[in-house]
């Protein structure tokens, strides 16, 4: 306000200086009623603030937009998308799939009459194609909010109270955005293990191990989660030896036990090493390459593995660091993950949380919803997320995809059930493209039918479970998605066969 007053001033005495035509009066006015408005913009109150731009945040910004709400963004990293876009689920398909190209062009193609002379990885080429990717994406997303008319601010929010924001921009500035309703949106960061220093060259995250410079001959990965099953068979694929170290007695310990079973011998078809019941104590980088100390879980005799690089994959931890959370007494729980109401609201008022951040899956589908069902609250209507129907994928080749219910959580709750099984090998598409190694598992209430959960290993089980997540959705039954025509041949329909096999019996096998 005295920067204002200040000009108004001078420009009360430089008028004084001027002729008294009402045109110039009438233009020192517009001048000044413009330089006001201007300088207020800064400190406008926005309908709602969200602090950062992942998949729940940039969502929520956008359907808060559309909603009528005024809306503000806030992202630190400087380009929009989160980890997922930027240094995740994005560029990890993209190798992924690049990879996957390269092993059909060298172990299949010629079994399909289409031979070369030489094969040769061009990894720089391969790393382009996948920065490319994101890049087109993430302006992608930035002409999004353009469209809606969300603001964007690029910087590191913190907060100064409930309603108000501090953002230290990357340009080297400050400002301070208010909202009435202010949504957390942060996301995850890599968990770190004890006396583990990851330097993003021998020892690295998942951030690093999408942007090695070379293949590295020996890789070991720590975790047998997702993203270390994905990224190993990335570099396995491109001629890695690959051994995945995990404390647990199971890889992917979420997943369905008979599924997981068949799902971890496709792996070590691949030459996937594994390494369970094991826990790494030690950590050696004083010589050209990286060596681990491990020993069972349960404690026993120490062996040394060594490797060019080791790929730390333990999981992830809400990222809140540095918000104020304490400042303005928002909670959280013992892992950090802020605690939130069936609206997503915390325990202070008009501070939202959506995302990695509070309890549920850290998936980036996850966090889109949560960011939807919270607007949707705020701007007076009803949003819903049930955490039990969210789908999960593990992006190898086969892909193994879930929703609902695995068999011991069903036998844990006591349900009878009844279980529906179709093998690819019985499946005439994925014969014809000789790609069948996999299967479909449907589990449904005994008495009722109700679908309980489903389970697929296949080739594109990503895209297949869909089906399944819209039947658990409306509740329907194995008989329900049995009796519905599906397009011959194509591999969803192993997904029928299994659903009859479930309710009666399979036509195909």
């Amino acid at each position: 306000m005295a920067l204002a007053s200040l000009v108004r001033r001078k420009a009360y005495l430089l008028s004084r200086n001027l002729s008294n035509s009402p045109a110039d009066a009438l233009k020192y006015s517009f001048s000044l009623s413009n330089f006001s408005r201007g300088f207020a913009s800064g400190s406008e109150e926005k309908d709602v603030v969200v602090i950062g731009g992942g998949p729940g945040g940039y969502v929520a910004a956008i359907k808060a937009a559309q909603l009528g709400l005024k809306t503000t963004c806030i992202e630190k990293r400087g380009t929009l998308g989160g980890t997922c876009l930027n240094v995740g689920c994005i560029p990890s398909k993209a190798l992924l799939h690049s990879s996957h190209m390269y092993h059909e062009a060298t172990h299949s193609f010629a079994g399909h009459g289409v031979k070369f002379s030489s094969v040769e990885i061009d990894l720089p080429a391969m790393m382009a194609q996948k920065d490319k990717a994101v890049s087109n994406l993430t302006r992608g997303i930035e002409g999004l909010f353009k469209k809606n008319k969300v603001n964007y601010v690029k910087g590191y929010g913190k907060f100064i109270s409930p309603s108000e924001v501090s953002v230290d921009t990357i340009e080297g500035g400050s400002t301070v955005v208010k909202g009435k309703n202010i949504i957390i949106a942060t996301g995850s960061d890599v968990k770190s293990l004890p006396g583990i220093t990851i330097d993003e060259k021998r020892i690295v995250s998942s951030t690093g191990a999408l942007a090695l410079q070379e293949v590295p001959k020996k890789l070991i990965v720590i975790g047998a989660g997702y993203i270390g099953l994905e990224m190993g068979s990335v570099w396995g694929r491109l001629g890695s030896e690959v051994t995945v170290v995990e404390f647990a007695p199971d890889i992917v310990p979420s997943m369905d036990a008979e599924i997981r079973k068949q799902f971890q011998r496709s792996l070590e078809k691949q030459k996937m090493k594994f390494m369970l019941k094991t826990k790494v104590v030690g950590v050696d980088t004083s010589g050209n390459g990286v060596k681990l100390t491990v020993e069972p879980a349960a404690g026993g005799d120490q062996t040394t593995l060594e490797a060019d690089v080791v790929l730390v994959s333990a999981g992830r931890s809400p990222f809140t660091a540095g918000l104020g959370l304490d400042k303005i007494g928002v909670e959280t729980d013992k892992i950090g993950r802020i605690l939130v109401n069936d609206r997503f609201a915390t325990n202070v008022a008009g501070v939202y949380a959506i995302g990695d951040v509070i309890p549920g899956p850290m998936l980036a589908h996850k966090a889109e919803e949560d960011g939807v069902a919270c607007v949707e609250f705020i701007a007076g209507k009803h949003g819903h997320v049930d955490y039990d129907k969210v789908p999960g994928v593990v992006y190898t080749h086969p892909e193994v995809a879930s929703v609902g219910k695995t068999e011991e959580q069903v036998k844990a709750l006591g349900v009878d059930y009844r279980v529906g099984k179709f093998p690819f090998l019985a499946n005439s598409r994925a014969k014809a493209i000789d790609d069948a190694e996999g299967i479909v598992k449907i589990l449904a209430d005994k008495e009722t039918d109700k679908i309980l959960g489903v389970h697929i290993m296949a080739p594109n089980a990503g895209e297949l479970i869909h089906e399944a997540v819209l039947a658990i959705n409306y509740d329907a039954s194995s008989e329900d998605i049995a009796r519905v025509c599906h397009a011959h041949p194509t591999m969803s329909e192993a997904l029928k066969e299994a659903a009859m096999a479930t309710y009666d019996k399979p036509i195909h096998i």
